[in-house]
């Protein structure tokens, strides 16, 4: 299988990075549960209406149940329907690496992480995972990105605890820092593959476990 890793990166290099996911995690159980309401109304507008009516996500504000409705929106709508049903029926380990899926194609930064990072480092058999690992990145993209130039020292820490956080929670990242494998089952291959087998490259797993 043939992978267009340089088409990516040169295509995101002139992308200007998002960098709004310092709410929670991967979100998995509330993500889940909006993705149910969504398969039932199949309208995103009503999902938002029913959530804040219901307070389906049970926060104690109407601003945080916003905040959050509106990232884990933003995050699903980068899957497709076929992915979306996948999603609410999957175990809860396929659910995690589609949710990580969704991230990733959400904030190039975070793919873009996935891919020459912890992918990279993974291949090459270099198990563990560290800030550091992290603040070269982003110190090597803030060169092309003027725009995380201008993330004070203070939220650049808030961002990389969070993306620690989230692939944890993703099952990617063990406790002690280690690089957790992905178990792609053929079925997730496939089905991310369908839309675009580049992202396929969010994910540490070599290449031969790809070819299926």
């Amino acid at each position: 299988m043939n992978w267009v890793i340089n088409g990516i990166k040169s295509s995101m290099k002139l992308e200007k990075y998002s960098m709004s996911f310092t709410t929670g995690g991967i979100f998995h159980q509330e993500s889940i549960q909006i993705t149910a309401l969504y398969l039932d109304f199949m309208d995103w507008s009503a999902v938002r209406d029913y959530v804040h009516t219901e307070n389906v996500l049970q926060t104690r504000t109407i601003s945080t149940a916003k905040k959050r409705y509106r990232e884990i929106n933003t995050r699903l709508q980068q899957l497709n329907l076929k992915e979306l049903e996948t999603l609410a029926e999957s175990s809860a380990h396929d659910q995690k690496y589609l949710l990580w899926l969704a991230i990733c194609r959400r904030y190039p930064f975070i793919g873009d992480f996935s891919i020459e990072v912890i992918r990279e480092r993974y291949i090459t058999l270099k198990s563990d995972l560290h800030y550091e690992d992290y603040d070269f990145f982003f110190s090597k993209k803030a060169e092309s990105h003027p725009e995380l130039e201008k993330i004070k020292r203070s939220s650049q820490n808030k961002l990389r605890q969070v993306l620690f956080k989230m692939l944890r929670e993703a099952d990617l990242l063990l406790d002690n820092n280690l690089i957790n494998a992905a178990m792609l089952t053929p079925q997730l291959i496939n089905l991310i593959s369908a839309s675009n087998s580049n992202d396929l490259l969010f994910f540490p797993v070599f290449d031969s476990e790809l070819a299926g």
